[in-house]
């Protein structure tokens, strides 16, 4: 089995209506897919994370004329060809994304090969379902937050969610207001994560942790810049909080100064950005030597979602103790066509879960006509 053809597709669609979170506000989401054909038939999709226009160029010009030719299910071979050939050029960023692009299609076509869900052929168990936090509170509109965020708390209740995650980077005075308000609106029960998006300095974020500490969070993400893993710490020694990050961050090699340095309690690469399945295993593995727990960041479409569900069920965790560990991934709850509308039977989702995908391969097949709907 050969690579015949590499295609990329940038997909863009308009927002009915913009949201925001600390850093940038949003009125289209985009994404790029890149599908792998072999000579004997076999598709498989892959998903890369950041600007488009970048990412296709890295994809079709530096990364695709490497591999076409090659056995894609030669997944480890092939990494290490992409990334050796690249790291002159950058270890971290758009090179990277491309190269996570392509794994998870040469995952996809070698899971499909095998006639297995793609979780089986990374080695693991059988899953039903995943539980799974709403990603939600974002800022916009013109209701007032204090009124927005008590409403949307409901709505996620009443999907059945029982852990959920909010913006925040607001200013303290406000953050901490707000934070209370929705634990308010969901009672003492339900898990409660926050989210700055690295809008805070060391002291910024140490003084909204301790407002919050005792509102029972189970995170705080980004409290500060990914580049400042000296600021992680200075936060974790001074509030009760477990810390989340990493998915601004690339590769084992990006991740391991942060283990090392205990900066975190839960890791989030992301599939579409990191190096792929095949590196977010290495990275897993890593986690696991310092009992850190993995849980993906997932906000692209379908096709990053199946794969960052997969991996979840896939990936090494830490040694295992009388009480299990309890599973936890990211649901999106903004708007987004890319993640329900181009595959022809969306993944499911019931109860706060979603459905571990069954089929061979991301166990979702991409409709062609929605994606050439959403052409750029």
């Amino acid at each position: 089995m050969k690579i015949a053809d590499v295609r990329t597709y940038r997909l863009s669609c308009d927002l009915s209506e913009p949201f925001a979170f600390s850093q940038w506000t949003y009125r289209r989401r985009e994404t790029l897919l890149v599908s792998v054909r072999t000579d004997t038939g076999l598709e498989g999709w892959g998903e890369a994370y950041g600007p488009t226009p970048l990412t296709e160029s890295a994809v079709r010009e530096f990364l695709a004329p490497l591999v076409r030719g090659k056995d894609p299910r030669d997944t480890e071979a092939l990494w290490r060809l992409l990334f050796a050939r690249g790291i002159d050029y950058g270890s971290k960023g758009i090179l990277v994304a491309g190269i996570s692009a392509l794994d998870i299609a040469c995952w996809d076509i070698k899971a499909r090969a095998a006639g297995q869900p793609l979780y089986r052929a990374l080695g693991g168990e059988p899953v039903e379902w995943v539980p799974c936090y709403a990603t939600g509170f974002y800022f916009g509109g013109d209701e007032p937050l204090e009124r927005k965020f008590p409403t949307e708390a409901e709505r996620y209740l009443a999907a059945g969610f029982r852990a959920m995650k909010m913006k925040v980077g607001l200013g303290v005075e406000r953050d901490a207001a707000l934070v209370r308000i929705v634990r308010e609106a969901i009672g003492d029960q339900v898990q409660l994560m926050v989210d700055a998006n690295h809008a805070y300095s060391p002291v910024e974020a140490v003084e909204l942790g301790r407002r919050i500490a005792g509102l029972d969070i189970t995170w705080f993400e980004e409290p500060v810049s990914p580049l400042d893993v000296e600021g992680y710490r200075e936060v974790k020694r001074n509030i009760p909080i477990p810390l989340a990050g990493g998915e601004c961050e690339y590769t084992r090699f990006g991740f391991e100064p942060l283990f090392r340095a205990r900066a975190l309690d839960y890791a989030q690469p992301d599939l579409c950005a990191c190096g792929g399945l095949s590196e977010a295993m290495k990275i897993a593995t890593l986690a696991s030597v310092y009992q850190i727990h993995v849980t993906p960041h997932a906000w692209g479409s379908a096709v990053g979602q199946a794969a960052a569900l997969h991996f979840y069920a896939a990936r090494p965790s830490h040694p295992a103790s009388l009480t299990p560990e309890r599973k936890l991934i990211e649901c999106d709850q903004t708007e987004n066509p890319l993640r329900n509308n181009i595959v022809k039977t969306p993944i499911q989702f019931q109860e706060g879960k979603w459905r571990l995908p069954e089929g061979p391969g991301l166990g979702v097949e991409v409709d062609r006509e929605a994606v050439e709907r959403y052409l750029v």
